[in-house]
């Protein structure tokens, strides 16, 4: 049967890139095979050095998930600090794992060049995620367009591993949906929380109002035909948020003149706020019952560590260590 994995972190508030890069494409995997999903609070670690938070962001990523429709009895879900072999199992793909792959790392030289402290656990990050994939003999991992390669060197990894010891781990391969492989923020960058350009997956109203309707337009009067109008930022996140169709119209509208960019934001925050209202209600449900939310967790992580036990065996089994 086809096992599916993939992680997020807790390092901050989630919002719609997160949704539709990672989130709902994982959501509708589970139907497809055995899925296992996981919160990634080791990896926020490169980033987050705050207790406190990382513990309600994980608290907050739980509830995000379940309320968006991961379904724990299609899906496995677990945080990663729940299942220890993650940790054993990095160091011994680690021995492995040359300088020069983490050193071509694109997340890594991207976030140090934004000022992020070039510790340990960032230049390490992709042997901790290929500890994630190999450790449960994952064949597809859904990612953004900006984790490919991360995945890539996972299979690097492997196969050098492989090559090494004795077949040992499955090789896996990324899952990248076309239409939303880099989902665009506030200001036409990435959307990215590091960024500080995010439409939060379930923020409170008025806020997000504001951050939509503030979202930076050219100078053309709205009479004016806009032939651009498919690049415009607005139509894009109308396309992941609003019904299909509903961004063409708005598209066909620019094109011919007459739409002001504020009706346009108007739409997109409307669409916007609808199209999460069941998943918001779902949400609220959840936040008032944590002991259910905790159950899962545990549940979650028990199921993934009898797995996670028996391929850490066998790659100890392998390497001589056992």
């Amino acid at each position: 049967m086809l096992r599916i994995l993939s992680g997020i972190q807790p390092s901050g508030t989630l919002h719609i890139g997160n949704y539709f890069g990672m989130m709902k494409p994982a959501i509708e995997l589970q139907e497809r095979g055995a899925a296992f999903y996981f919160i990634a609070d080791y990896h926020s670690m490169t980033s987050l050095t705050d207790a406190a938070e990382r513990r309600a962001n994980t608290l907050g990523v739980a509830l995000d998930f379940l309320a968006c429709g991961l379904d724990p009895k299609k899906a496995v879900f677990w945080r990663q600090s729940d299942i220890p072999e993650v940790c054993e199992l990095m160091w011994i793909l680690g021995t492995l794992t040359p300088m020069g792959l983490l050193e071509r790392a694109h997340s890594y030289k991207d976030k140090t060049a934004k000022g992020l402290s070039p510790n340990f656990g960032l230049f390490s990050y992709p042997v901790l995620m290929a500890a994630d994939i190999l450790l449960f003999d994952s064949n597809l991992v859904p990612v953004g367009r900006d984790q490919k390669q991360h995945v890539e060197m996972t299979r690097d990894i492997a196969i050098k591993f492989n090559l090494t010891y004795g077949e040992t781990f499955v090789i896996p391969e990324p899952s990248i949906k076309a239409e939303v492989a880099t989902v665009p923020g506030l200001d036409g960058q990435k959307m990215s929380k590091s960024y500080g350009n995010t439409i939060e997956l379930f923020g409170e109203e008025k806020a997000v109002k504001k951050k939509i309707m503030s979202i930076v337009m050219d100078s053309r009067t709205p009479a004016e035909p806009k032939p651009d109008a498919d690049q415009n930022l607005a139509v894009q996140l109308l396309k992941l948020v609003a019904p299909a169709g509903v961004a063409l119209e708005y598209e066909n509208r620019l094109r011919a003149g007459g739409l002001g960019y504020g009706d346009l934001k108007k739409a997109l925050f409307e669409h916007y706020w609808t199209g999460f209202a069941a998943a918001r209600a779902r949400r609220a449900e959840l936040a008032a019952n944590l002991d259910y939310v905790e159950s899962v967790l545990k549940d979650g992580a028990e199921r993934a560590r009898a797995i996670a036990s028996g391929v850490v065996g066998r790659a100890r089994q392998a390497s001589g260590l056992k």
